[in-house]
C-alpha cells in the first residue's frame, strides 16, 4: 500500500481553495476566451487587418496581440467555424466548454451537426475529444467517398536536434515514393550496413525491419543529395540548392574540448553569449536549424564549398563591401543571417523571402549590407508601389513609415485595461462551471463515432 502525503505549509492557503481558484478562473478564461474569438471573427470578416496592409488576419494577430503564427492561424480558424456553431459557442461563452473542446469540435461540427456534437462533447475530457475529433473526421471522409488525399510534408526537430518527417500522400503517390526509395536503398553499397545498436539485440523479424527502416532513410538523404547536386551547377543563386551551416573557427579548427557543454562558456567567451550566438567561435549549426556536432561540420568541409563570413563582437555581420547591383551569394547569405531567414515588415514573418536595396540602386543605393534587407514579395510590392518609406536604424533593424508618415511598431505593446476578469462578460460562473459532467472515466471511441452518426441519422429521418 503506497501514503500519500500533503505537505501543508503555514500561513499558505489551504489547497481546497486553491483548486476552487483555479477552476473558476478557468471557467472565466474561456469565457473571456470565447469573448476574445467573437470579437476576432468580426474583425477578419469586416477585414480590418487591410488596415495595416498584413496579408491575413492571423499576420495581424501575431503582430498585434504577440502570438506565434500557428497559434494566430488556429485561433482564425476557430473564430470563423464559431460564426455559424450558436450551440457550441454559447457553451464556450458560458465557460461550460474550453477552448481546446471548441478547438477540436470546430473541425467536425457543422450547423446540422451542432447540437449534437456540444451534447455529446460534454462528459469527455479534452484528450477524448480529440481523439474522437479525429475518429469522426476519418469515419465521415470515408461516410462521404472522399479519400484522405491531403497531400503535406510536416517536420520539426526533435530535442536531440534530429529532424523528424513525417509524410501523407495519395496511395499511388505514395507507393511511387515508396518505390524510389527502395530501389536508391538498393543501389547503395552493399556492405555499408545502415548503423542501428537498438536492432542488434532485437529479434530477427524486428531488426530486419530496423534495417530496413535505416536503410530507406539512408536513400531518402542519397536522394536529396543527387538532387541538389544536379542542380547547384546551372543555377543563378547555387544558395537555393545549398545546405548552409555556420561554423565559428574554433569548432572547424577542432580546437578546444568536445566534451564541453555548449552553455559552459570558454576561455574567452562571454559568460552571456549563447553558443548560437553569431561571434561564437565554437558556433556550429544548419543555417536556421539545429546544432550539428564540430566533427560533422570538419567532414562537410573536406568537400563543401567554404566562404567566410565577419562578424563584430556583438555578432553584427559586417558589410562585404561588395559594388554588383544584384548581391554575390556571400552578401545574400550575410543579410539572409543578419535578418534571421524572415520578411522583416512589421508582423510579417514570411520565409517567401526577396532582397531589398532600402536606398534603390537606380538612386544611388550601394550593393552592401546596411542597404539590403529581406522582404516577402507582398511587402516589397508595397515599398515599391504604394509609397512606403523605410530607414536603417542602429544595430541593423529598419524603420517602416507609411505614405501619410505613421510610423509601423516592430511590436506594439498589449494595453490592459485593470480590471477583473469576472466583469469582462455576463457569464455567471462558479468553480464547477468548466468541470466535465462525466468523471474522466474511459470511454468507448467506437460507440461515440457509432452515437454521433446515429443521431445524425435520426435528425435527417425525423426531418
Amino acid at each position: 500500500m503506497s501514503e500519500l502525503t500533503v505537505t501543508r505549509v503555514p500561513g499558505a492557503p489551504p489547497l481546497e481553495w486553491l483548486e476552487t481558484q483555479i477552476c473558476d478562473l478557468a471557467g472565466h478564461l474561456a469565457a473571456a476566451t470565447c469573448r476574445f474569438l467573437v470579437l476576432l471573427g468580426d474583425f477578419d470578416a469586416r477585414e480590418g487587418w487591410r488596415a495595416w496592409d498584413l496579408p491575413s488576419c492571423s499576420a495581424w494577430l501575431s503582430w498585434k496581440c504577440q502570438m506565434s503564427a500557428g497559434t494566430a492561424r488556429e485561433h482564425v480558424r476557430v473564430a470563423r467555424a464559431m460564426r455559424t456553431l450558436p450551440v457550441i459557442s454559447a457553451e464556450f461563452a458560458a465557460g461550460r466548454m474550453s477552448f481546446a473542446k471548441v478547438r477540436a469540435l470546430t473541425r467536425i461540427a457543422t450547423p446540422a451537426t451542432d447540437t449534437d456534437l456540444a451534447e455529446i462533447a460534454g462528459p469527455m475530457t479534452a484528450s477524448q475529444l480529440e481523439r474522437f475529433a479525429r475518429a469522426h473526421r476519418h469515419v465521415s471522409d470515408a461516410e462521404a467517398g472522399q479519400a484522405q488525399a491531403e497531400r503535406r510534408v510536416r517536420w520539426r526537430y526533435e530535442d536531440d536536434g534530429s529532424m523528424s518527417l513525417s509524410v501523407r500522400l495519395p496511395p499511388a503517390d505514395g507507393a511511387a515514393v515508396l518505390q524510389a526509395l527502395r530501389a536508391a536503398a538498393r543501389d547503395l553499397d552493399a556492405a555499408e550496413e545502415p548503423g542501428n545498436p537498438a536492432g542488434e539485440f532485437a529479434k530477427p523479424a524486428e531488426a530486419e525491419a530496423a534495417r530496413e527502416r535505416a536503410s530507406l532513410a539512408d536513400a531518402l538523404v542519397g536522394m536529396a543529395e543527387g538532387y541538389l547536386a544536379g542542380k547547384i551547377a546551372a543555377a543563378a543563386n547555387p544558395d537555393i540548392y545549398q545546405v548552409i551551416v555556420h561554423v565559428g573557427t574554433e569548432a572547424l579548427a577542432g580546437s578546444g574540448s568536445a566534451d564541453v557543454s555548449a552553455e559552459t562558456p570558454g576561455p574567452g567567451d562571454c559568460p552571456v553569449r549563447p553558443p548560437h550566438h553569431p561571434a561564437h567561435p565554437r558556433r556550429c549549426h544548419v543555417e536556421d536549424g539545429p546544432a550539428v556536432h564540430p566533427a560533422t561540420a570538419q567532414r562537410l568541409a573536406c568537400q563543401a564549398t567554404l566562404s567566410w563570413m565577419l562578424h563584430d563582437h556583438d555578432g553584427s555581420v559586417l558589410d562585404v563591401g561588395r559594388r554588383h547591383r544584384v548581391p554575390p551569394p556571400a552578401l545574400r547569405r550575410a543579410v539572409r543571417e543578419r535578418d534571421g531567414y524572415r520578411c522583416q515588415f512589421p508582423g510579417c514573418r514570411s520565409r517567401r523571402v526577396e532582397i531589398h536595396h532600402v536606398l534603390p540602386w537606380s538612386k544611388g543605393g550601394r550593393t552592401r549590407l546596411a542597404n539590403l534587407v529581406l522582404l516577402c514579395t507582398c511587402h516589397h510590392k508595397f515599398v515599391h508601389e504604394f509609397g512606403y518609406v523605410m530607414t536603417a536604424a542602429e544595430g541593423g533593424a529598419f524603420t517602416f513609415t507609411r505614405p501619410d508618415g505613421t510610423d509601423l511598431p516592430g511590436s506594439p505593446q498589449l494595453e490592459s485595461s485593470g480590471a477583473d476578469i469576472a466583469t469582462c462578460h455576463d457569464a455567471g460562473i462558479n468553480p464547477q462551471t468548466i468541470v466535465a459532467s462525466g468523471y474522466g472515466d474511459k470511454f468507448s471511441l467506437d460507440l461515440s463515432v457509432w452515437a454521433s452518426f446515429a443521431n445524425a441519422t435520426l435528425r435527417a429521418a425525423e426531418r
